[in-house]
This record gives structure tokens, C-alpha cells and sequence, in this order.
């Protein structure tokens, strides 16, 4: 995963957690690492995933109603 993944950057450390929990209930490979420093964010942490799962972890977030700041290709 390590170079070839996205970021999901959130607004909040509770929405963090729960878009991992229901990423890891999908089976994606996830992981949950402190923010890139040239990005920003209010909670610290951001989810990992690789880049094929974008559409899988957006339909997520959408299904979810998690609020987020941005997806970002590392």
C-alpha cells in the first residue's frame, strides 16, 4: 500500500474511526496514520487505502454520511 494509496482527510477523529470500521467490514485494506504534514486537518488522523478501492471508499462515505474534507493521492 505504500505507493500507490490515497488519504481521506476528516474533519473529526470520530469520523476517522468510523469510516475504519466500516471500511474494514468491506474487507479493504485500510489503515488509519497521522495526517501528511503538507496537508491539513483539524483531527490529526486520516485513513489510508489504495488507490482502486477511491470508489469503494467513497460510496462508503456517502452511505455513511461521514463528513470529510478530502481525498488526496499520496
Amino acid at each position: 500500500m505504500k505507493d500507490n494509496y490515497r488519504v481521506v482527510i476528516f474533519y473529526s477523529t470520530s469520523a476517522a474511526i468510523r469510516t475504519e470500521s466500516l471500511a474494514k467490514k468491506q474487507g479493504l485494506a485500510i489503515k488509519l496514520i497521522p495526517v501528511p504534514r503538507h496537508l491539513s486537518s483539524d483531527c490529526g488522523i486520516c485513513l489510508q487505502f489504495n488507490n482502486e478501492d477511491k470508489p469503494k471508499i467513497e460510496k462508503i462515505l456517502q452511505d455513511g454520511k461521514v463528513e470529510y474534507e478530502n481525498i488526496y493521492k499520496i
